[in-house]
């Protein structure tokens, strides 16, 4: 294959952009594109700042579908490495820039052999790490003319051995939600609390009561989080807090477990706002549905594994979200967890993943889609 996996992913880890600011990435993603061979099979279609790439089969009767996310996220990079990112205050963090390098190697791939039978859409969707990219990319006219039939994808996993494959049937990534929390009350000085609503007082009391919502309200035999990670209130240490705001994020395992807790910070919410006598807003802000794989879809993967000696391990589920569940949720399919070996995790400044596992992810993607993309699949 002509394609530097290396060079590109390295150009990319140097460009990272937050959800929706994808310019220079999707112009990079577009313009090694444009050097693959047989461009007669290529089509593309943008949105926003992502993109779609449809390879042409020779007598479709299915779409096979593949999604690569394409953001970056807001962490300074402290990894020292000579292909650092040269945007402040961005970084490939997640992996996205392999993720997109496995993408561009498979297309890659695929146009040095000849044709399949089937369609194959590459989706690059941007925003996954916020506020969602997936669930408005789904709803493009773009993306309803090219509807595929059935959608994979991959995750990498610093904690797995470079290269390692790790999936499970049904659940594989938690329903998420975003959590903030705006208490408004009346300020005053220090020295007079009994004339104003302290709302650093009503804050954390309403820190303390969220932290029984998956103790008391949780199912013991169901799994939930509900985190506060930031506070911020008040102006100075002699002046009562006239306002105050939390942050954090709810996790579930399954959507109706989710909807419960919102319900419940709701109600806790209402609680505070009568005995502080104050307001409280609340607002949920992104939202991602459960990553859930298709028993058909995981099976078949798992039948394919065997035959080609690909090792796969059984993963466990995680809290972790991943807008690729909305894909799943209308679309039969999986996603994948790819060993890549750091000894920093995910939304690190210092994660390092190895390369070597781009091309062993290249191999197995273009071999399954080859695989699928046959009359006999």
């Amino acid at each position: 294959m002509g394609l530097d996996l290396i060079s590109v992913r390295r150009q990319l880890h140097q460009i990272p952009e937050l959800g929706f600011e994808e310019i220079k990435t999707q112009s990079y993603l577009l313009k090694v594109i444009e050097t693959f061979p047989h461009q007669e099979r290529i089509e593309i279609k943008t949105w926003k700042t992502g993109f779609f790439v449809k390879l042409k089969g020779t007598n479709p009767t299915r779409t096979l579908g593949y999604r690569t996310d394409i953001d970056g996220l807001p962490i300074i990079e402290e990894t020292g490495l000579d292909f650092t990112s040269r945007h402040e205050g961005r970084m490939h963090a997640c992996g996205h820039d392999l993720h997109m390098t496995i993408a561009l190697g498979v297309i890659a791939r695929l146009l040095e052999q000849p044709p399949l039978q089937q369609d194959l859409l590459f989706v690059f969707q941007p925003a996954e790490e916020g506020p969602g990219g997936a669930l408005p990319m789904m709803q493009s006219d773009q993306f309803q003319e090219w509807r595929p039939d059935m959608m994979m994808a991959l995750h990498i996993a610093p904690e797995y051995p470079t290269g390692t494959i790790a999936t499970k049937p049904g659940l594989l990534f938690a329903n998420t939600s975003e959590l903030f929390i705006d208490l408004k009350g009346k300020g005053g000085h220090a020295a007079f609390p009994h004339l104003a609503n302290d709302m650093v007082v009503a804050g954390a009391h309403l820190i303390t009561q969220l932290q029984s919502i998956v103790s008391r309200r949780v199912n013991p035999l169901d799994s939930g989080v509900v985190t506060i990670g930031k506070i911020t209130g008040g102006s100075r240490q002699n002046v009562i807090a006239e306002s105050a705001r939390l942050e954090g994020t709810i996790r579930a395992l399954t959507p109706e477990s989710m909807e419960m807790m919102k319900s419940e910070v709701e109600r806790q919410a209402k609680g505070i706002e009568m005995a502080f006598d104050c307001e409280v807003t609340i607002d949920f802000g992104s939202n991602y549905y459960q990553v859930y794989n298709h028993q058909q879809e995981i099976e078949k993967f798992l039948s394919f594994a065997r035959l080609h000696n690909i090792e796969v391990v059984e993963a466990k589920e995680a809290m972790t979200g991943e807008d690729f569940g909305y894909f799943l949720k209308e679309i039969p399919g999986f996603m994948f967890w790819l060993g890549v070996s750091s000894e920093s995790g995910l939304h690190t400044s210092t994660l390092n993943p190895d390369e070597a596992a781009i091309p062993v992810a290249v191999d197995v993607i273009a071999r399954y889609l080859t695989f699928l993309g046959h009359p006999h699949s």
